[in-house]
């Protein structure tokens, strides 16, 4: 009999006593797991995802270990799709495209639009490629697709997040079901100056209200699974600081400081990254001297870094190349080698990526592994959208006849847009109209038009397509009453032909031609009220569109004047994509009803408010400036050394204006009245890792079922850095009976009270803080707490 060793019988009994501490371990985590089972399925789904994702990864790493350089960097291409590829090519442009397509050197394919052209499109690749990797098709589905939503800046006015969710959903699904899985949305872009044009394509001036919509649109467009065949990829825009271009013209540099630039500007973009969406777009504005496209501590240190997201980053039409013209890089090759080495993944039509990389990946300008980690970035999006199991998922005709424009779709679209309207002015309760109203003058340039409330980014809306405010009026007025109509003036000289590119035509604004204003007024002497709706054309916003006057253009506020002199009852009914100067419409009109441009059902929601069949609940995301010399304008400034103080000699303001706003941030009235009251907070005292509740009495006083946006506001009195006067760190929507009293409650932590510091970190400082409560940005029911160390 063989004797065993010492070595083996000390190894026996420690694998026996390891035993043993496994089998008591595991025995409490049972325990453990069937007195908290939500720990349990939480270890499960962590456990999965981190399976998913080593499954995903490893699939990724098969495709690339295949690529050759010229298709790796294929990959890395974005071509915008404006020819007929069921034709023959029609340019020497075109005729390149689709060379490289055919030799799987396209990685993605922007403006290729129906189920028709997306299929054949894919098709030449899967036939013709080496490696038959599929595109992905992307499009600007900003607020809808063919059903069309108020203007993201009008939706956040309704600051109903599931609201807002659900009008991405119904976009993407449209989306989806006519072939695409990429939009280039949302635009989370912190905006301060009406001036800028695409103002009207973000959620305002407010850092917290950014990043709260921003969100819910990108879940509403990715879903909880992007292989879902209704949900599309979202894209968080524009990285960064592009809404804070200098005098609000659009392109144009950007001066902000380091902490500015983390406290305003970037907590909407962390927040998408938080959120799982799947793409960025990098922006057109330089930062302090470093073009976005090129900032390497935006993209790789902040995103890709410390953020440790792993989607990737496309650039903005053309901004790779236009560092060139920004004095940035010598030529394209070096703009290629400066994006590259930042971080910017895709190529938006500058034709740099292709042109260059290899180049300069043989002259050691770049590296494989950065080209790599890009390529590794755009393959995993095309595995978790499912393409690789079906290039032609997207492609179905069927759904594409059947899930776009339809009944449901106008039906959500109607309720978001009348959530969205906001009702600024309502003097002697002129609103809502009496069901039994004699009659009615419907006047104004926008009152039958069909096409401006489709908004700019209309996507695929089919031209005048909307329902007019006419239309809603004698769809919603009583059968006895009277309605007059007269357009009174032309807004706009018609300059090209209806439905084609208005993008690339100024528009000219008429200033001479008087010859309906006669009209308009007998109308108005006939009616009991007026509804006059003026504002702006559709095209008067977007992208290139900036303004210096941000008032009303052409004989508006002439047409205003003349019906107002005779018919004191005017409703202003303000079509719009940015904040106007109303100082003149508030001084003349008892009633102004903020309607934005409101998508396809616009005139039968502006109706269901006109005549009380919903009550307002709309709050400003914007202020609107007495005049234009107060841009930018934004409610949470700094107090300066020398605070606003009209009693004082000097201060920190305007001569000639007020400081503040004519209609501030949050602001909205309602049919009813809300009263605020015992405000409280749980904790008078809290530490800075800690956290309390705040509590308020809201109470309908008035008459009729309504709607409040309950705000909360808080002010850091003393910081390292200075800090705003007050800033919103919460909202929430509720509905209330007549007489009704609801208590609404606010968590305050860490994540609220923190901001940048001086150490350049996220940290909440001890001190004093201050809140308020209340339905908007100048609420004054007002407690305070204590942060100590």
């Amino acid at each position: 009999m063989r004797r065993l060793s010492p070595s083996f019988f000390y190894k026996f009994v420690i694998l026996f006593f390891i035993g043993i501490i496994i089998l008591v371990v595991s025995n409490t985590l049972r325990a453990q797991e069937k007195q908290n089972p939500d720990q349990q399925l939480q270890y499960k789904s962590d456990h999965s995802a981190d399976i998913e994702n080593t499954i995903l990864n490893e699939k990724v790493d098969s495709v690339l270990a295949l690529m050759k350089i010229n298709e790796k960097i294929g990959q890395l291409v974005q071509y915008s799709g404006g020819w007929d590829v069921t034709g023959p090519s029609s340019s020497k442009g075109d005729q390149h495209k689709l060379d490289k397509l055919k030799k799987g050197e396209v990685g993605s394919m922007l403006n290729v639009t129906s189920v028709a052209s997306i299929r054949e499109t894919q098709r030449i690749v899967m036939e013709h490629s080496r490696l038959k990797i599929p595109l992905i098709f992307a499009y600007d589905v900003i607020h809808g697709y063919k059903t069309i939503f108020p203007i993201p800046l009008g939706e956040s006015a309704s600051w109903d997040l599931d609201m807002i969710g659900q009008s991405a959903y119904i976009a993407a699904k449209e989306s989806a079901a006519s072939g695409l899985n990429w939009t280039f949305a949302p635009m989370i872009d912190v905006s301060r100056d009406a001036r800028w044009g695409r103002v009207m394509e973000g959620a305002g001036e407010d850092t917290f209200l950014n990043a709260e919509i921003g969100v819910a649109r990108i879940k509403g467009f990715q879903g909880n699974n992007l292989a879902n065949v209704n949900t599309i990829a979202a894209c968080a825009k524009h990285f960064a600081g592009y809404g804070f271009g200098e005098a609000g013209r659009d392109y144009n540099t950007v001066h902000i400081g380091e902490y500015e630039l983390h406290n305003t500007i970037l907590p909407p973009f962390k927040a998408a990254a938080d959120a799982g969406v799947a793409t960025f777009m990098n922006s057109f504005n330089d930062i302090d001297g470093i073009p976005a496209t090129g900032h390497k501590v935006l993209q790789r240190d902040v995103l890709k870094g410390k953020w440790n997201w792993d989607g990737f980053i496309v650039s903005d039409w053309g901004s790779i190349g236009e560092m060139v013209a920004h004095g940035y890089a010598l030529d394209k090759e070096h703009a290629a080698e400066i994006a590259m080495n930042a971080g910017s993944d895709m190529d938006m039509e500058s034709y740099a990526y292709e042109a260059a990389l290899e180049t300069l990946l043989d002259e050691n300008k770049v590296t494989i592994a950065q080209i790599d980690d890009a390529v590794k970035r755009v393959l995993k999006l095309k595995f978790e959208l499912g393409l690789f199991d079906d290039p032609y998922r997207y492609c179905d005709e069927e759904r594409e006849r059947t899930q776009v424009y339809t009944p449901e779709h106008l039906y959500v679209s109607r309720n978001v847009a009348k959530k969205s309207i906001v009702l600024l002015k309502n003097e002697n309760e002129l609103l809502p109209l009496s069901k039994t109203i004699n009659s009615i003058a419907v006047i104004g340039p926008l009152a039958d038009d069909k096409n401006s409330p489709l908004g700019n980014w209309r996507a695929k809306a089919e031209y005048n397509s909307a329902i007019s405010l006419l239309e809603g009026v004698k769809a919603s007025a009583d059968k006895n009453t009277t309605i007059y109509y007269e357009k009174g003036i032309d807004l706009t000289i018609p300059t090209v032909e209806p439905g084609q590119n208005q993008f690339l035509h100024p528009l000219q604004f008429n200033t001479t031609d008087r010859s309906g204003i006669e009209k308009a007024v007998k109308a108005a002497k006939k009616a009991d009220v007026v509804l006059l709706a003026i504002g702006e054309d559709a095209y008067q916003t977007g992208e290139g569109r900036s303004q210096t006057d941000i008032g009303f253009k052409g004989l508006q506020i002439e047409l205003l004047e003349a019906v107002q002199a005779v018919n004191p009852n005017v409703v202003v009914v303000l079509m719009n994509g940015r904040p106007m100067d109303l100082s003149r419409p508030t001084e003349l009109a008892p009633a102004i009803l903020e309607c934005w441009h409101l998508g396809s059902q616009s005139g039968y929601a502006i109706a269901d408010v006109l005549f009380g069949r919903y009550n307002p609940s709309g709050k400003l995301p914007v202020s609107f400036p007495h005049n234009v010399g107060q841009e930018p304008l934004y409610y949470n400034q700094k107090n300066t050394g020398r605070p606003y103080n009209p009693k004082h000699v000097t201060f920190s303001g305007y001569r000639d204006a007020p400081k503040t706003a004519l209609y501030p941030f949050g602001f909205g009235l309602s049919y009813t009245t809300f009263e605020y009251s015992n405000l409280k907070t749980s904790k008078t005292e809290i530490n800075t890792d800690g956290s309390l509740l705040v509590t308020v009495d809201v109470k309908n006083t008035g008459d009729v079922m309504g709607e409040e946006v309950v705000q909360l506001y808080i002010r850091d009195l003393v910081g390292s850095l200075t800090r705003p006067i007050k800033e919103l760190k919460g909202f929430q929507k509720i509905q209330l009976e007549p007489g009704e009293t609801k208590t609404v409650t606010f968590l305050l932590d860490k994540e609220r009270l923190q901001f940048y510091t001086i150490n350049k970190t996220w940290e909440v400082e001890p001190g004093q803080f201050n809140i308020w409560v209340g339905g908007s940005s100048e609420a004054s029911l007002k407690t305070s707490f204590t942060v100590v160390e």
